[in-house]
């Protein structure tokens, strides 16, 4: 069946749009993302169900009020956090925030149409108070600033509306403050759809998609469906996909001409196939929720990190180095999780409940074999052990899967050369940078690997990272500082990027905790480019220091980026195919069929 089929060539645009819409928002309400975004999706509800199931294997859920997308999660992500709903000022969610957000939902679950805030932080705070290690006191500024950076997080999505008073005067002094709210319990209850029953899970690893476990029991058509969904899946929702990251059978679902018509006719944009993998292009990021190159100092370090890097990378006896497959990283990122979850006791309660059939089949879906006390006599196995014994047997999996897959090495460079780099960076470049990170280049190191690998651009490793065939893109970047006229002595600006995204934004289709993964994203304008570019908006995005205070004209820099068609052979010997670079039009296009 062809995607879009009922949809006509002039309307296309819009059902597109739509599409971006809800992968990037799995969940839209009359207030969220916007008040044009329900009637949208609600338009083309009937072929958004049909196609993103066939295609992706999601499952579109509409009511009156809401549109809720429930996806197949294929990765353990850590790139896509809640954030406070803040409008200048975005905070990363930690622990005790999505511990009191959830909460939060429970207590809602069980409330009528109303609810004051003081009598929600009473009912949070008493299931809090049960769990060791969290607890919530609202004579605590802390606690109180974390529980109303939940609920506004809720509001913001429509799940409750404020009917009087304020959320923020109650967080600074609840003895004279107050906040009532209205509750939506369609929304309240379209935020939260587990895939799973938590209660009954052994590892966080089976919140992933369970799909093609079948094994045998599977026909071999479904087992190719499932393998093609999965592929489509990767390529939308991670900034590049390798080839050497894949087991055999996926490898050859990417390969398949299939894989491109379907994603570039269901979201506009174009797929980039090459020697070492694919990625989804948005030039002009639409889609992306990360852009890259982009203003800041961190992501402006990162480019210019990048480009040393790559240049690095390219000259000849530099060290190389295996990385990570993706069932590898799958597997340690589910035994680090899994060993830091709390006593699980609960779990092994609510199976010895169930009934014997229905225990047997939820033990033999687990991936470490059942519940807690599974390998000891007493079946008196801690939440630590239990969590130890889950992790090992996910990273045994990994293992196993990896043996599968031919070795790939990639150019390594040390942490010792990062750190040096990046203060020459840091000297060369400080005027147009914030002062906060400049005089702390360890930091600013960190946060630049941490961007670099979250675009899947560079690996890390122990000791180093290692440079990923994507950096190619960004081998030859440049930046000058411009001086611009200070109106006050004495402050620098943070820079701002003036130039025309050359390389991937990474997208992402959806938001957390509502849904998480990641979408690629690279700019095709790049590929297309046969000069140098430097481009400057007409207006440009405003900027804040690390003090959170808006700078004054001062230096910023300006970047000349070279398209990768342009870059001259190295003077070296001619690399080996493997080594070819990904999404550099020099690199000639993957000719497998």
């Amino acid at each position: 069946m062809r995607v879009a089929e009922n949809v006509s060539p002039l309307e296309l645009a819009d059902y597109q749009k739509a599409v971006r819409l809800i992968l990037r928002q799995p969940l839209v309400t009359a207030v969220h993302p916007d008040a044009g975004a329900l009637p949208l999706v609600r338009r083309w509800a009937e072929q958004l169900r049909t196609d993103l199931h066939e295609v992706l294997g999601y499952r579109l859920v509409t009511t009156s009020d809401t549109a809720r997308l429930l996806r197949v999660q294929d990765e353990l992500d850590p790139t896509q956090p809640a954030v406070t709903a803040g409008k200048t000022t975005k905070r990363v969610f930690d622990r005790r925030r999505y511990a009191y957000l959830v909460l939060t939902l429970a207590a809602l679950g069980r409330s009528g149409t109303q609810i004051a805030l003081s009598e929600l932080a009473d009912a949070v705070a008493a299931d809090a108070g049960r769990i060791d290690g969290l607890g919530m006191d609202t004579a605590r500024k802390a606690d109180r600033d974390a529980f109303v950076d939940a609920v506004a997080w809720l509001e913001a999505r429509g799940a409750v509306r404020t009917a009087d008073g304020s959320a923020a005067a109650w967080a600074s002094d609840p003895e004279r403050a107050e906040a009532l709210y209205d509750i939506d319990r369609e929304v309240t209850t379209a935020v939260y759809r587990p895939n799973r029953v938590l209660q009954h899970l052994g590892s966080v690893g089976e919140l992933l998609g369970r799909e093609g476990v079948g094994g045998i029991s599977q026909g071999r058509e479904e087992r190719r469906r499932t393998a093609s969904r999965r592929a489509r899946r990767l390529v939308l929702e991670q900034p590049a996909v390798y080839y050497a990251d894949v087991d055999e059978d996926l490898r050859g679902q990417l390969r398949a001409p299939g894989l491109v018509e379907d994603l570039e006719r269901l979201t506009g944009l174009t797929v980039e196939r090459r020697a070492e993998g694919l990625a989804l292009l948005d030039s002009a990021r639409r889609f992306s929720d990360l852009g890259f190159p982009a203003g800041g100092t961190v992501a402006q370090a990162a480019l210019l990190l990048g480009a040393r890097i790559a240049e690095q990378a390219a000259r000849p006896g530099t060290e190389r180095l295996p990385a990570a497959t993706a069932a590898e990283r799958r597997g340690e990122a589910a035994a680090r999780l899994d060993a830091a979850m709390p006593d699980r006791g609960l779990s092994g309660a609510l199976a010895e409940l169930a009934e014997p059939g229905e225990s047997a089949d939820l033990d033999a879906g687990t991936e470490d074999g059942g519940t807690e006390g599974a390998g000891t006599e007493d079946g008196g196995a801690t939440g630590v052990e239990a969590g130890e014994a889950a992790g090992a047997v996910a990273a045994v999996g990994a293992a196993a899967i990896a043996e599968n897959l031919p070795e790939t090495e990639y150019p390594f460079v040390t942490d010792a050369w990062l750190r040096r780099t990046i203060r020459e960076l840091a000297a060369d470049y400080g005027m147009g940078l914030s002062d906060a990170l400049v005089a702390d280049p360890e930091r600013l190191a960190r946060l630049a690997v941490a961007l670099l690998a979250d675009l899947r651009l560079v690996a890390p490793v122990d000791g180093g990272v290692l440079a990923l065939p994507l950096l190619a893109r960004y081998r030859g970047a440049t930046a000058v500082v411009k001086t611009q006229p200070r109106t006050r002595p004495g402050t620098r600006a943070t820079p701002e990027s003036t130039s025309e995204p050359t390389s991937p934004p990474r997208s992402r289709s959806t938001s957390r905790p509502t849904a998480g993964t990641v979408s690629s994203a690279a700019s095709s304008a790049a590929s297309r480019a046969t000069s140098r570019t430097t481009s400057r908006p007409k207006s440009r995005p405003k900027s804040r220091t690390a003090s959170g205070t808006q700078p004054e004209p001062g230096a910023d820099l300006e970047f000349d980026l070279v398209p990768a068609a342009q870059f001259e052979p190295e003077p070296a010997p001619e690399p080996e195919p493997a080594q070819q670079t990904l999404f550099d039009p020099s690199t000639p296009e993957d000719p497998t069929p």
